[in-house]
């Protein structure tokens, strides 16, 4: 257990080659400005062989859990699916590794543009990680070799927080005189993210390449399950933030062959790249169409990841230029856990069903909330996801991916928000402006706002008004005006809607027609491709006109159109088959509801989006209904009596 405890954090870790005449000699070395270096022994000894992976304790020794943070270790008593299989390694060099973290002044040094981070968002100010301010009461210190210093883990406001010190080496060292080799901050590693394989290996590198570098050693504010030797966490190369750091590995670079990159998931596999010929055409538009709801989150029942059976929500989907359909969502074991992943899954043009599920993004240990989807309309899908800096979704940075073969292969994700914030809770819809600006919502913890590119996604701002409501749809009127409704801070008793006229700066607040949403609901809003808005939503009571002429109160989801941009939205209709009533389940917090002529399902977050033949694909947290304009302009049956 010694063994992994040193190695499995720090092997391949943030490396550059070295002269190896320039290496010294001795068990410990202080360079020219101060870093101080332990020497790890060559192959042969006691400390150069170790077990990678999770080993048969799953917390160092003397670790005590807190009873509230227990929920990890009991889901997952074998440790998390990406510490498997486990492997023997052996390191056959030498080389010297920093006794502690580096810190501010001396990373400085070498990067005085870090010194602009200092006091931002989490950053601290002091030269050595000191975090000013008291140290909370939740502090504790559980063994000399894991020194963590807790808070909580899952704040959603860090002005509401009061951080520990970090200052380095406060605490015991390890066996070998390392300190804070467990918690204080993550430290970045050489090699790329990519899952284990079996059998022994000698001075491994990792993967050839990937989207995310390791990191090891857990940190503050961080849930003790993730404090273990075995546990790899990762992110974007370029992602900065105040949970990560690094310390200083002096050495040869091993002269070991990388593995090659992941095989892709199924989403990407065998897709058809080809157009339809008739895919404008199917069904005739003037004729009412409706399919569905059938399920597209399909993951098998105890799935502990990468995908996760427990909890899938937050959708987007989009139209590929191939015909097919491509959905996107988080899934989880908890909605603000470190774990929360996305997954895929693809409806390929003329099939039935979608396909099983597939990880799609999944920054190793970061909760990926808020993914969206948006084709361009011409060759390009863009892919737009939050970045948390740990768990939950108070501190996200947005990046930004493209495809140009239907979501075949993707570009490296850029961070086009690098900056972890409070207004980058990604939501739907995207769209483009009259002007040609790429717009997208996105929460704003209280209210939500717009992010704005003139360049083609390029580069992108906040124009810093606020919206009434979270998970907002937005859409743009033909007189160019911005009218975003939401779901919260409702007006008159109604659900909220904001109208802008200078993109986004200001909002002026006011009663919408419909009724408010509330936990577990989100609303899609677009503009058709024939012109008209289109709205999706929920409603407890919503009065209709079936097809006898009656009047009648319905319950659930259901669809509404506006011919004259939203001043009046005539065509209201609940989105159900209208047959006899059957169970059906909505999966997330929607749970089990009746289907009927009277009743649809009754909460989600909903997506949608149009395809070339004007077909409507809308999802909810689970399901996917296919309709179309004549559909819904057709009043729904009389009851049976």
């Amino acid at each position: 257990m010694k063994n992994s405890i040193l190695f499995a954090a720090i092997i391949l870790a943030a490396a550059a080659p070295v002269d190896k005449a320039a290496v010294p000699t001795g068990k410990k070395y202080t360079n020219s400005i101060g870093l101080q270096f332990v020497h790890i022994p060559r192959k042969g000894s006691p400390q150069s062989r170790f077990t990678m992976g999770f080993g048969q304790k799953p917390l160092p020794d003397g670790l005590i859990i807190p009873e509230g943070q227990l929920s990890k270790k009991t889901t997952f008593p074998n440790g998390d699916f990406d510490e498997h299989p486990t492997h023997q390694v052996e390191i056959t060099k030498p080389f010297y590794l920093g006794m502690y973290e580096v810190t501010n002044a001396q990373y400085e040094q070498f990067d005085p543009t870090h010194r602009n981070l200092r006091g931002k968002l989490g950053f601290s100010k002091a030269d050595d990680w000191f975090y000013e301010g008291r140290v909370t009461s939740d502090e504790r210190r559980f063994h000399p070799r894991t020194t963590d210093k807790i808070d909580d883990p899952k704040w959603v406001n860090r002005k509401e927080k009061i951080l520990p010190s970090l200052t380095v080496g406060q605490t015991p060292p390890n066996p070998w005189g390392l300190y804070d080799m467990h918690g204080n901050v993550e430290e970045w590693c050489y090699d790329w993210y990519g899952p284990y394989v079996p059998g022994p290996q000698t001075d491994p590198v990792g993967r050839a390449e990937g989207n995310f570098r390791v990191t090891r050693g857990g940190s503050h504010s961080t849930e003790l399950y993730y404090l273990r030797s075995s546990n790899r966490m990762g992110t974007l190369p370029e992602d900065r933030n105040w949970y990560i750091g690094f310390r200083v590995v002096l050495g040869p670079m091993p002269d070991t062959k990388p593995r090659p990159r992941m095989p892709p998931p199924q989403y990407q596999k065998n897709v058809e790249q080809k157009i339809p010929p008739h895919l404008a055409c199917r069904p005739d538009r003037n004729v009412p169409y409706f399919r569905g709801p059938r399920r597209y989150v399909n993951i098998p029942p105890d799935s502990k990841g990468p995908l996760f059976s427990n909890h899938n929500h937050d959708p987007a989907i989009v139209e590929c230029p191939n015909g097919d359909l491509l959905t996107i969502w988080y899934t989880c074991v908890e909605e603000d856990g470190r774990e929360l992943a996305v997954a895929a899954s693809r409806l390929r043009y003329g099939a039935r069903e979608w396909e099983p599920a597939s990880p799609f993004w999944d920054a190793p240990d970061r909760n990926d909330h808020c993914p969206g989807l948006w084709f361009d309309g011409r060759d390009t899908i863009y892919h737009f996801n939050g970045l948390s800096a740990a768990a939950t979704w108070g501190n996200l940075a947005i990046i930004l991916r493209t495809s140009r073969d239907n979501g075949v292969t993707w570009s490296r994700a850029r961070l086009i928000v690098p900056e972890h914030g409070y207004r980058q809770m990604v939501g739907e819809p995207v769209f483009r402006t009259q002007e040609g600006a790429i717009v997208f919502g996105a929460d704003a913890i209280y209210g939500s706002t717009i992010w704005v590119s003139r360049d083609n996604g390029l580069t992108w701002s906040d124009p810093g008004g606020t919206l009434n409501g979270i998970h907002a749809g937005i859409v743009q009127f033909k007189d160019d005006r911005l009218m975003a409704l939401g779901r919260g801070m409702n007006v008159d008793g109604m659900m909220p809607k904001s109208i802008s006229r200078d993109m986004g700066k200001t909002w002026q607040p006011g009663p919408s027609p419909f009724p408010p949403i509330s936990s577990g609901q989100r609303l899609a809003l677009m503009r058709l491709k024939q012109g008209h808005l289109f709205l999706a939503s929920f409603a407890d009571k919503l009065v209709i006109t079936d097809a006898a002429g009656q009047k009648r109160t319905v319950s659930g989801l259901f669809g509404a159109i506006s011919f004259d941009d939203g001043r009046t939205w005539p065509v209201r209709r609940l989105i159900t088959d209208d047959g006899p009533g059957k169970k059906l389940n909505g999966g997330a917090w929607t749970g089990e509801f009746t289907m009927s002529q009277s009743t649809a399902e009754p909460k989600g977050y909903l997506s949608v989006c149009q395809t070339p033949d004007a077909i409507i694909n809308l999802i909810s947290s689970a399901l996917h209904y296919q309709f179309n304009v004549a559909w819904l302009r057709t009043p729904m049956p009389a009851l049976n009596r």
